[in-house]
C-alpha cells in the first residue's frame, strides 16, 4: 500500500491537494496529516481527490468542531482523531502525533511499525531503536505550505517500508 504523508498545511488548501494529487498518480491509496490543518475548509479540495484522509489536529487546533462536522458527513473520507491516532494501513500498526518528541517515544515503544509526527517544519525519516531490540521507523514530512521551509511530503511504501521525501513544485 502506498499513502502520502503530509503535515503543517496552515490553511494552505492548494499546497494540501497539491501533494494529495501529486501522491495519488503515483499510486497512493491514502493521506495521513500529522496536524496543523487548521480550518476545514483547507482540506475540502484534497477530499475532492477521493483518497481517505486521516487527520489529526496539531497545535494550531482551528476549528475542530468543524473538522468534526466535516467528518461527519465524509462518508468515510475524512477521519478525524483529534491530538493523535493509532491506525492500521496496508497491515502496518501506525501512530500519528503532531510533536516530534511524542512521535520518538512512542517510536521507542516498539509498539509501532511507523510512527508519523510533523510541528517542526523539517522533513525527515529515521530508524529508532525500541525496546523490543529491533526499530521503528520515525517520520516527519516537514511542511506542506513550506512555511520556513521548503514545501515537503512524504510518499510511502508500506510494503517494503520505503520513503521518500518529495518537494511541490512550484
Amino acid at each position: 500500500m502506498k499513502i502520502c504523508i503530509v503535515s503543517d498545511s496552515h490553511d494552505r488548501a492548494d499546497a494540501l491537494a497539491q501533494a494529495v494529487r501529486e501522491a495519488k498518480a503515483q499510486g497512493a491509496s491514502a493521506v495521513v496529516h500529522c496536524g496543523d490543518v487548521i480550518g476545514a475548509q483547507t482540506l475540502r479540495p484534497a477530499m475532492a481527490l477521493g483518497l481517505p484522509l486521516h487527520v489529526i489536529h496539531g497545535n494550531n487546533l482551528g476549528d475542530s468542531m468543524m473538522l468534526h462536522k466535516l467528518s461527519r458527513g465524509s462518508g468515510g473520507l475524512l477521519q478525524y482523531y483529534g491530538p493523535d491516532a493509532r491506525l492500521e494501513l496496508g497491515g502496518r500498526r501506525i501512530f500519528v502525533v503532531h510533536y516530534p518528541e511524542y512521535g520518538h517515544a512512542m517510536a521507542c515503544t516498539g509498539a509501532w511499525d511507523l510512527v508519523c509526527c510533523g510541528h517542526s517544519h523539517v522533513a525527515g525519516i529515521e530508524r529508532v531503536a525500541n525496546v523490543k531490540g529491533t526499530e521503528t521507523w520515525l517520520v516527519n514530512p516537514g511542511t506542506v505550505a513550506g512555511l520556513a521551509a521548503p514545501a515537503t511530503w512524504i510518499f510511502a511504501e508500506l510494503d517494503a517500508m520505503r520513503f521518500e521525501i518529495r518537494r511541490l513544485d512550484a
